[in-house]
């Protein structure tokens, strides 16, 4: 087996559009903003993914990803997910080498309640691009919107 070391720069980086028949490396000093991987920078199809940092003691707004799925890996620190269940709010911890998804259309927040410490999380969703709708609470997805 030979292993070729790609010295091209990032896919994509030159304005046209990444090729579609080959293995694309981003390296992490080449991280368009927070996006590692998307239709942009390489061309995907169905697939966006990218590194997160929040500080600590912060949390996003209130949200969902449209129609995108999103799957979740916590590199490090301690965030708290929050959703809506029809009754309350669920708070649900994870911690380093944890997995979460985030189904389509439902409505959260990620929060990192430590003082000290980041929370670091790699994100991956079925859209080429990352989709936020900020929405202004939470509530639980009725089975009519799910459609």
């Amino acid at each position: 087996m030979t292993i070729h070391e790609d010295t091209a720069t990032a896919p994509g980086a030159d304005g046209g559009t990444p090729p579609g028949n080959r293995v694309h490396l981003v390296r992490a000093g080449e991280l368009d903003g927070h996006t590692a991987l998307s239709g942009s920078t390489v061309g995907s199809r169905r697939l966006w993914m990218g590194l997160v940092e929040n500080p600590p003691l912060s949390a996003t707004d209130n949200h969902h990803h449209g129609d995108s799925e999103a799957g979740i890996y916590v590199v490090s620190g301690h965030p708290v997910f929050v959703y809506h269940d029809g009754t309350q709010e669920v708070r649900v911890a994870a911690g380093p080498g944890d997995f979460l998804l985030v189904p389509p259309f439902v409505p959260h927040r990620e929060e990192n309640p430590d003082p000290d410490e980041p929370v670091v999380v790699v994100i991956a969703r079925t859209t080429q691009e990352p989709i936020k709708v900020s929405v202004p609470e939470l509530y639980q997805l009725t089975e009519t919107e799910r459609r």
